[in-house]
């Protein structure tokens, strides 16, 4: 979002101006597809022309392979696809180089005038660098399949197939530049850690032979006509298994994503989030976190989400008392659930089913159970934070939820379809495809949604140009798997992973407890650097051979690689989602990321359970019903011992002391270890700790109770000071008591000056607090009481 747009929170200062700032219930979210990218480039002109109809043609090449693949093979098609939208990237994202010159100027202006000038590198049309890289993309991508000789080599798919392991000096210096374009591609849409991490990949698998041979990751070497035929004329390579969901699967769900939205589902699950919880004290962050789970099941994308849902909720969120950075970082912990949302999960679980050979639906069956984890861990948090702070109830003028659902529910039908047709076994491709085309027609039961050949047009675009991003990552993804195939490496990693286990702990328990817990810690740090897709491709062939190494089944091995490359889209110091939820609380960054992991950190516990002990594989939905049932219940129990230690709450009972909140925290970990002794132990430790918690809230009603005692006797004794002032200043002057009494907060966007005067109505008229002020004091004269 711009930075002129990012709102503030109101201050003494600007809050009586504060109707003349553009609302922003009433702005439209964007939507963006993938949280892997940098910002698109607004293309206006020839160019825009250019890649809407270039988008469309990929568009309908997707949607003719589902019915009518091409009978050259899977891979002739992803010569085709790479061909029609690795150009597109070039046009689409700016290189944040300088370039001389650029293709298209601005209109006649007069001599001398700036605009007469080129536009400065950074503006929104393509250079000419940027047309002539789109065109030599063009070109190597098409040269396996070109039917005419070129230099000795070309002829045609077959002829290229047909020199596999002895490529022409030609096919060489093609796939080289194929090689260097990927690396720009994604450069340019993830920035330059992951094509540092790729040329990294690269010189070990071209200098590993100069390593000492004793070494665990030394390799015989190889050298560069190698690297090219295993990357350029392989199926390990750039059209291997993450190229090949990108353009199977991810596009698909892009396309239904954009005609989802299009058709008005994306304001319907907004508008029934805000109307569901409009009138509880949590109803504010109840609002974004429903809006974030029901954005997600048709999103995929972790900041997309919250920005989309800030941009509704943020200033629901304001009046209700929360400071920018906390409200940023419950928002961006909600947008990131999106990616672990059915039935559209983020582009990895995709790899997931295409590494392990399942379908699709038996991995969105895996992520129900942490799926659901993971958003009670947020929703116990915003009921946590909205007793300890005092968050004031605000009120939102909106339509009841039954008539909301009775008028536009029939948006979620489209999403039933999906799971329904993968029950009954239509293939994944083709169900997408069918909800999609549902979609269409039921756009036509709103005016405001119509999909006309117009809108149509755009949303396949968009679907398209959603996936550019995904589709260099998984290109690039693909240069460090083929590496770590030729080279061994997984293997070798694996073996040093559990060996350095090894050296701490002889028991098998312990090593494979110190084997997951180093495992958790290089993914946290390898999502730090390169987006979720490619965290997930180089954690699960560098870091999953050690876990099925252990006996750890390859289900629970590939979701616990998943879910915690997914969890670091809020790990700072580079949470993305946290990043696009700042923009718009305008909060303070890194705080506003701290915030986001707070909310998250249940979730961070859930995964360690999957491959720690048997029933543990439960979690996902794999084993007895019964024990399903018994494994979900305690597991929700640990995350509530969780968010109560992180908290510093226990709901129902009140706050918790430094003990207890240690307590607490150990309860979590041994809950969720899933083991009879330690869940006995650990629900032992809670109930101390809410037996702590009992006690402290006597305490402190029995002080409570003495101080008003005190004050009444001095009430009673001096008719100068004010009955009511006292009773209120007496209840909780320095504490949540009185700010809740008045109206105030104390989460740090109210103020105690402003508590007693109900909150302005928002600018759109959909928002106003409930908050009131204290009653008029008692003036009717009263006895004194005898000291």
């Amino acid at each position: 979002m711009p930075e002129g747009q990012a709102p503030v929170p109101p201050t003494a200062d600007n809050k009586r101006d504060e109707s003349a700032r553009p609302s922003m219930v009433e702005q439209p979210a964007t939507v963006v597809y993938d949280d892997e990218e940098r910002p698109a480039r607004e293309l206006t002109g020839p160019a825009a022309t250019v890649v809407a109809v270039a988008a469309f043609t990929v568009a309908l090449l997707v949607l003719a392979q589902v019915f009518r693949p091409l009978s050259q093979g899977s891979q002739y098609y992803l010569i085709i696809f790479l061909a029609g939208v690795l150009p597109l990237v070039f046009l689409a994202y700016r290189s944040g180089l300088r370039w001389p010159t650029r293709l298209t100027r601005r209109g006649p202006a007069p001599p001398g005038d700036p605009a007469d000038r080129p536009e400065p590198p950074t503006g929104a049309g393509p250079t000419v660098g940027d047309w002539l890289l789109a065109g030599l993309a063009l070109l190597v991508c098409l040269y396996p399949v070109l039917p005419v000789p070129i230099a000795g080599a070309g002829g045609g798919y077959d002829a290229f197939l047909d020199r596999q392991g002895l490529l022409a000096p030609t096919d060489v210096l093609l796939g080289a530049l194929l090689l260097a374009l990927l690396i720009e591609a994604c450069r340019r849409t993830t920035g330059w850690v992951l094509p540092v991490v790729c040329l990294l990949f690269l010189g070990y698998g071209y200098y590993g032979g100069l390593l000492p041979q004793h070494w665990a990751i030394a390799h015989a070497g190889l050298d560069f006509a190698q690297i090219v035929d295993a990357l350029y004329n392989s199926g390990s390579g750039f059209y291997g298994t993450p190229l090949d969901v990108a353009a199977t699967y991810i596009v698909l769900f892009t396309i239904y994503g954009a005609v989802l939205d299009l058709s008005g589902a994306g304001r319907f699950f907004v508008d029934l989030s805000v109307s569901a919880f409009r009138r509880s004290r949590s109803a504010a962050g109840r609002t974004a976190v429903a809006a974030g789970f029901l954005l997600g099941t048709v999103s995929g994308s972790g900041t997309a989400t919250a920005v989309s849902v800030g941009a509704v909720s943020w200033p629901i969120l304001r009046r209700a008392g929360y400071p920018p950075e906390q409200a940023g970082g419950m928002l961006a912990a909600a947008g990131v659930g999106a990616i672990l949302s059915p039935p559209t999960l983020g582009a990895a679980a995709f790899i997931v089913a295409e590494y392990l050979g399942v379908s699709y639906l038996t991995v969105l069956g895996w992520a129900m159970i942490p799926t659901l984890l993971y958003y009670l861990g947020i929703l116990l948090a915003v009921e946590i934070d909205a007793r300890r702070f005092g968050v004031r109830v605000v009120e939102v003028v909106a339509g009841s939820p039954g008539r909301l659902l009775l008028r536009f529910g029939y948006h979620f039908s489209s999403l039933i379809v999906i799971v329904v047709l993968l029950a009954v076994g239509v293939s994944a491709t083709r169900s997408v495809v069918y909800a999609t085309a549902l979609a269409f027609a039921l756009s036509f039961l709103d005016r405001r949604g119509w999909l006309t050949p117009d809108r149509l047009f755009t949303a396949l675009v968009t679907g398209v140009r959603g996936v550019l991003p995904v589709v260099a990552v998984c290109g690039a993804a693909g240069i460090i798997t083929a590496t770590t195939t030729k080279t061994g490496l997984g293997a070798q990693f694996a073996g040093l992973l559990v060996r350095a286990a090894e050296t701490l702990a002889d028991r098998p328990a312990v090593v494979l407890a110190l084997t997951v817990v180093f495992a958790a810690v290089a993914l946290a740090l390898l999502g730090l650097a390169v987006p979720v897709t490619a965290s997930f491709i180089i954690g699960w062939v560098i870091i999953g051979p050690a876990l099925l190494a252990l006996g750890v089944p390859a289900p629970a091995a590939a979701m616990f690689v998943f879910y915690y490359s997914v969890l670091s889209e809020v790990t700072p110091p580079t949470a993305l989602a946290a990043v696009g939820a700042a923009a718009i609380t305008g909060g303070r960054t890194v705080p506003t990321m701290w915030q986001a992991l707070k909310y998250a950190l249940p979730a961070f516990l859930a995964p360690i359970a999957f491959v720690l002990t048997g029933p543990g594989e439960y979690l996902l939905g794999r084993g007895p019903v019964l024990g399903v049932l018994w494994t979900a219940a305690v597991a929700c129990l640990g995350i509530a011992a969780v968010a109560a230690a992180s908290g510093g709450w226990l709901l129902g009972i009140g706050p918790v002391g430094t003990a207890g909140r240690i307590l607490a925290g150990l309860a979590g970990l041994l809950l969720l270890y899933l083991h009879p002794v330690s869940i006995g132990a650990g629900a032992a430790l809670l109930a101390g700790a809410a037996a702590l918690a009992v006690a402290r809230r006597r305490a402190d009603r029995r002080t409570a109770d003495a101080g008003q005692g005190s004050v009444a006797v001095v009430a009673g004794s001096s008719s100068a000071v004010d009955p009511g002032t006292e009773a209120v200043g007496s209840a909780g002057g320095t504490g949540p008591v009185a700010a809740r009494r008045s109206g105030g907060s104390v989460g740090g966007a109210g103020k105690a000056g402003e508590a007693g005067a109900a909150d302005p109505v928002e600018e759109a008229g959909e928002i106003r607090s409930t908050a009131r002020s204290a009653p008029p004091p008692d003036r009717s004269p009263r006895k004194k009481e005898s000291s």
